[in-house]
């Protein structure tokens, strides 16, 4: 069987960006996957796409502790309208499924938001496939794909 995670491994090499993919098991919760990688839950980053009314998409990185701001989202990207998709269209949109997806490697390449608090971190996010996660430097990840870094998250209720 071939390696799931190869077309997010090309895609980090052809940007320039040194990325660890580890296999690991399921995690019944954020705290249990930190725990299984050996890390901290904000260093673990999940990479959300979201919507835009004119059928566009965007990425955005949120720390796993944290949640979508939608209010300060939209005012960074300069829209009044902003939604998750459905699966299906996450997966038309990336050629990623929900719990794998990544920036790297993406289908398309859409705008990268990066929430502020992972700046100077190394974090662990989806690998392109189930089963797998990415260690990746922030600092390289966000110079790579030209992200726009803001405040774009709260701290969940």
């Amino acid at each position: 069987m071939s390696d799931p995670t190869i077309r997010v491994r090309e895609a980090a090499r052809e940007r320039g960006l040194s990325v660890d993919v580890r296999e690991r098991p399921a995690a019944a919760s954020l705290d249990d996957a930190a725990a299984l990688l050996g890390i901290r839950p904000d260093d673990i980053v999940k990479t959300l796409v979201v919507k835009r009314s004119d059928d566009t998409f965007l990425f955005a990185l949120v720390p796993g502790d944290r949640v979508i701001s939608w209010p300060k989202l939209r005012a960074v990207v300069g829209v009044n309208k902003l939604r998750l998709p459905e699966p299906e269209l996450a997966l038309a949109a990336t050629g990623y499924e929900r719990g794998t997806i990544v920036p790297i490697g993406s289908s398309t390449d859409w705008p990268v938001y990066a929430d502020e608090s992972i700046v100077g971190r190394r974090i662990a996010m989806g690998a392109g496939a189930h089963g797998y996660s990415l260690f990746v430097d922030a600092d390289e990840l966000i110079r790579a794909y030209d992200a726009t870094v803001a405040d774009i998250t709260s701290t969940r209720d």
